[in-house]
């Protein structure tokens, strides 16, 4: 995989060998990082099911603050860690819990200005933690939720949140979302 844009643009990283890990394919993440635009510089960027650390490190490639990369496997977010390592990334910007996400979420705090999350498409919409993200305050009004997922699956949306966006590339999809209060 390579690195598209920002600082760290054309460096290749080596993501996990490991079943159950899909990494974003790279034309998505191209999609995806051309519509946020200027929105991720600056921006704390939480990573969900982080996988590969791809999205992750791409933001902060691109501006991000910081990243906060969730992974449930011990192996994958050991060499998640060591590609912060690897890159040169201080250790304030990117931070790796090795958690299943909805326990992960108990120990964050603050607000994340862009939260990306790409559970396996088997397990359809994250509905608890969606809920939880809004709940624990880990997002508000001004924060922006992409979900990845098969463009095949119907997804709908718990409440409070509202799609803003929806785009897909092939077997992939995109959602963007936002609470509903910020929408009129």
């Amino acid at each position: 995989m390579r690195l598209t844009g920002g600082t760290l643009g054309g460096r290749r990283i080596a993501g996990p060998r490991s079943r159950g890990v899909r990494p974003t394919p790279g034309r998505v993440k191209e999609a995806l990082f051309s519509m946020l635009g200027s929105r991720t510089i600056g921006a704390r960027v939480l990573d969900l099911y982080a996988g590969t650390g791809a999205i992750g490190f791409e933001a902060l490639s691109r501006g991000a603050q910081a990243v906060v990369f969730v992974e449930g496997q011990s192996r994958v977010a050991q060499r998640i860690a060591a590609l912060a390592v690897e890159l040169g990334i201080e250790r304030d910007r990117a931070r790796v819990v090795n958690a299943p996400v909805e326990r992960a979420l108990e120990r964050l705090d603050g607000r994340f200005d862009i939260v990306f999350a790409d559970p396996p498409y088997a397990l359809g919409v994250p509905e608890r933690v969606l809920l939880r993200l809004h709940e624990r305050g880990l997002v508000d009004e001004r924060s922006l939720v992409i979900y990845e997922h098969s463009s095949r699956a119907a997804v709908g949306m718990p409440a409070p949140y509202c799609v803003q966006r929806r785009e897909a590339y092939g077997e992939v999809a995109l959602t963007f979302l936002q609470l509903k209060e910020v929408v009129s």
